[in-house]
């Protein structure tokens, strides 16, 4: 039986000289000491990222602690194993991970004080290259936290430049596509010059942040945030606020943005909300005929919030679902969205010009809908979307909603592109010990055609096409990774360009023409 210590023997200990056990580092000392230069005294970020439990959520605990160690290659993070002994780098990883007392605040003033915009070093009324702006790919390089502005033709990298940590949602061009917005997780709006080839302006809209988008008419950019609980609406011109919306459903409950979308033929932003079931649709352009105007009915799910807003600029709208949808699907002509239900085992239409639930799908395994692509099969509009815990595909007709086809891959995938000139869609198997295939589908049969292997055990993801569809770009995702370029009619490789994890590539093109075979 353990035997107690009574109060007397431990004096008894104490006054033989006895030492006690040493006291546990203290968290917020270490953290003031060591990491509140960088990354701010309330983990709200500052030359570094937010260290907060929300925006930390693709680093493990486990690597976090590594970084701390030894920090963080082609960054300005220090490694304090020199500083630092094993029980308080323990601490400090612990202690980013625990959330704050007091939720943190992100508010007009905030957003102003971190405005900066810039000229660019040389006015150009022109590119400053002899290559086709309209065929430009941007490449987002995570290992090192630079994106790589590359040639479409020739494949040769322009320019390369640093961002911000954990760049997020892809980024968005002007619809003449000169201008481009980055958007990382910890808020930071950056615009960049495509012609310039330079940086003209940054902002931190948020704390905790989704993903942007930019309006029909490129005056408008709409920032989607965790934290704060804000949709917030920024001037692309100067990067300036339009509005904020403090985001909560008909009943005041608090909800996280979970993304925004552009919805180009309906001139307005769609909106989906973490927490509550409600979908939000605000007009981006107050000329326009109103999108809900005279089309929803007061008994109806989806009815106006209040007869002065049914139109204007930044118009709310307020679709009710039965439950919280995410992860959006849009069919061409933006008159439907799919959306994930929080269980993963289905998705719900929803016709947007009633405003109100018309479908469920039965779809098991988590559709990553948001990387859905969208053809004609058989003189019948489908999509496509991959699944995140399963090893399938899901061939889904737009017209009555019915499953066609299950296509079997040899694991869960991520990505999903295609292109209006190839009869091919390429999808990855990105999770699981088969992440280093890429199947090539035939849209025509939807049979997989051919698997390659780009760089055999470093995983292949992300594919996009060039602005003609002739060629087909696979990233691999590893520091020492590389873009692959393939012709799309052979499906051979034509070159390889070493690059520090690239997780993305957008073609300038495809996604300021809203090309169906690629996310929006």
């Amino acid at each position: 039986m353990r035997q107690r210590l009574s109060k007397s023997f431990v004096a008894g200990l104490l006054a033989l000289g006895a030492a006690p056990a040493l006291a546990q580092p203290d968290a917020g000392t270490l953290y003031k000491t060591h990491c509140a230069s960088c990354h701010g005294e309330t983990r709200l970020g500052g030359i570094g990222p937010a260290l907060l439990p929300g925006n930390l959520r693709r680093l493990k605990s486990t690597r976090a602690a590594k970084v701390i160690a030894k920090g963080r290659a082609a960054t300005q993070m220090p490694g304090f194993a020199d500083k630092l002994d094993d029980d308080e780098i323990a601490t400090l990883a612990s202690f980013i991970y625990t959330p704050p007392a007091a939720a943190p605040k992100w508010d007009t003033a905030d957003i102003d004080e971190s405005r900066d915009v810039t000229a660019p070093p040389v006015p150009v009324s022109v590119p400053a290259y002899e290559a086709d702006p309209l065929n430009l790919f941007v490449v987002v390089e995570t290992g090192d936290h630079h994106a790589t502005i590359l040639d479409g033709d020739r494949f040769e990298p322009i320019a390369r430049f640093g961002t911000r940590f954990a760049l997020h949602g892809g980024p968005k061009f002007t619809p003449d596509g000169r201008y481009v917005f980055f958007m990382s997780r910890d808020g930071w709006v950056m615009k960049y010059d495509l012609w310039a080839l330079a940086v003209v302006g940054e902002v931190r809209a948020g704390i905790n942040s989704r993903n942007i988008a930019i309006s029909k008419d490129g005056l408008h950019l709409a920032v989607a945030n965790y934290l704060p609980h804000t949709l917030v609406i920024l001037k692309t011109e100067d990067l300036s606020i339009e509005k904020i919306f403090k985001v909560a459903d008909r009943k005041g409950v608090s909800s996280r943005v979970s993304a925004v979308y552009q919805a180009p033929q309906r001139n307005s932003f769609i909106a989906a909300l973490k927490d509550v079931p409600e979908i939000w649709e605000i007009a981006t352009d107050p000329n326009a005929p109103p999108v809900f105007g005279g089309l929803v009915h007061s008994h109806e799910k989806g009815m106006v919030e209040g007869l002065a807003t049914s139109s204007g600029l930044f118009a709310l709208r307020r679709i009710e679902t039965a439950e919280p949808l995410d992860d959006f699907f849009f069919d061409p002509a933006y008159r439907h969205l799919i959306g994930s239900t929080r269980g993963g085992q289905s998705a719900i239409v929803v016709n947007l010009n009633v405003g109100r639930d018309i479908a469920r799908i039965d779809l098991p395994g988590l559709p990553h809908l948001g990387s859905g692509i969208a053809w004609t099969y058989k003189d019948r509009p489908v999509m496509a979307t991959p699944h995140l815990k399963e090893g399938r595909l899901t061939v889904i007709d737009l017209a009555d909603w019915s499953v066609i086809k299950t296509i079997e891959t040899k694991g869960p995938g991520f990505f999903l592109r295609s292109h209006d000139n190839t009869p091919y869609a390429w999808t990855d198997v990105f999770f699981g010990p088969n992440r280093d295939l890429m199947h090539i589908i035939d849209k025509r049969t939807l049979e997989v055609t051919k698997t390659l292997k780009p760089a055999p055990g470093k995983t292949a993801a992300h594919v996009e096409f060039d602005r003609d569809g002739s060629h087909a770009i696979v990233s691999i995702w590893d520091m020492d990774g590389a873009i692959v370029i393939y012709d799309a009619k052979t499906l051979e490789e034509v070159k390889r360009i070493p690059m520090s994890k690239p997780s993305g590539k957008y073609n300038v093109w495809n996604k300021i023409t809203f090309s169906r075979g690629t996310s929006h």
